[in-house]
């Protein structure tokens, strides 16, 4: 299979309830971030690195989607898939009901539908082959949204003002998946995050790429200010 030919899978069905100002009339995915909604700009990250065949799986305010991309016109030569997998289905079910359109395939990519990065998707591959597993995730550290305190009982001991050298690991999504992923999705509607990755873990089939660059998700109308922010100062943070 030649690498840029790789499809590209992007989780567009969920609610985006911390989201309910926008997200009651659109989907999250949907959502815009200068003049275009983040499901653009995410698709044009990949894009970037030549991939251009995308499955989007949709849910929530679906037509609203499908509408988009049947009215927009684009530069890109994209590929596009659009599957209805359930106003409610929760991740890895939305998963396994693409499966068809991805088992052929020795891997795949697969990402949210609310979070831009300047991650290196050819780095991410790479990584992914080299090490052999089932998955790998993108580790990103947590965007530094308050300062650090360290106490002492109730005295504090160390103001750390937005630093996130001392923070864990987060999942930021950008994944790469064998096809043998499928083995380890559960039959009853799970989340891709719990269940699954647990057991992957657990057979030491789970990896992580860590981008110490630019992350952001969009879970808050906070977030959302902020990308718009980030977009109309520096339109190359990812």
């Amino acid at each position: 299979m030649k690498i840029k030919n790789t499809k590209v899978v992007i989780l567009c069905g969920g609610l985006g309830s911390r989201l309910v100002e926008e997200t009651r009339i659109k989907p999250k995915p949907m959502v815009k971030i200068g003049n275009l909604p983040i499901l653009i700009h995410i698709m044009r990250i990949y894009y970037k690195y030549g991939f251009k065949n995308f499955i989007l799986a949709l849910g929530y305010k679906k037509k609203f989607i499908v509408n988009y991309f049947k009215k927009t016109k684009f530069k890109e030569k994209w590929n596009i898939e659009l599957v209805d997998t359930g106003k409610k289905t929760l991740t890895a079910k939305r998963l396994s009901l693409i499966k068809d359109r991805l088992i052929q395939d020795k891997f795949f990519l697969l990402t949210y539908g609310d979070g831009v990065s300047n991650v290196s998707i050819n780095k991410l591959i790479n990584f992914h082959l080299k090490h052999n597993k089932i998955a790998t995730v993108t580790a990103v550290r947590p965007p530094a949204r308050f300062g650090e305190l360290k106490l002492n009982r109730n005295l504090v001991s160390n103001f750390d003002e937005k630093n996130q050298i001392n923070t864990g690991w987060i999942n930021g999504g950008f994944f790469v998946f064998s096809k043998k992923i499928f083995n380890f999705i559960p039959r009853k509607d799970s989340m891709l995050e719990r269940e699954m990755m647990k057991n992957l873990t657990k057979k030491k089939e789970l990896i992580a790429f860590k981008h110490n660059g630019f992350w952001q998700c969009m879970d808050t109308m906070r977030d959302k200010q902020l990308l718009n922010d980030y977009w109309k100062k520096n339109k190359s943070l990812w």
